[in-house]
């Protein structure tokens, strides 16, 4: 497999993400997750101390929150998850970190299917799976808000 197989357009970060998960075993994929697990950062205290302000991604089975900053034009997404779900947890990191930075319009070229180039349907069920494109979209609606707050969306 090679690098070329990675969908096109994707943040670097988020790529390179891809190209770590790709390069793994389906055994290393999911200790891959796992890690990441452990990566997502806790809340910043004006999301702690303000959690209804997040907004529930009401698609996923998992209870998951989120919200976006912006700033400068680039966006920082927040995503809370419970630590007893660790593969949520996974994909939520790899997404939250993936996407640090990248302009709104970056967001919403991912594809929606981008995941299958890093071998996720080898160790994840069709229902995580579905989980990982429901937080994906979820955060494109975010982006595009950020999207209309800035004057550039139709």
């Amino acid at each position: 497999m090679t690098a070329s197989d990675i969908p096109t357009g994707l943040p670097p970060r988020l790529h390179a993400i891809v190209a770590e998960f790709r390069a793994a075993d389906r055994a290393e994929k999911l200790e891959l997750l796992l890690e990441y697990s452990d990566r997502l950062p806790p809340l910043p205290a004006q999301w702690r101390s303000n959690r209804a302000a997040m907004e529930q991604v009401h698609e996923c089975a998992t209870p998951v929150f989120a919200a976006v900053e912006s700033h400068e034009g680039r966006l920082t997404f927040h995503i809370d998850v419970a630590e007893e779900s660790p593969t949520v947890r996974g994909y939520a990191a790899l997404l939250r970190e993936g996407l640090e930075g990248a302009a709104p319009e970056t967001v919403l070229a991912i594809p929606g299917d981008f995941f299958y180039a890093m071998g996720l349907q080898q160790v994840l069920s069709p229902q995580r799976l579905n989980g990982i494109s429901y937080l994906l979209a979820y955060l494109k609606r975010l982006a595009t808000r950020e999207l209309a707050k800035q004057g550039k969306a139709s």
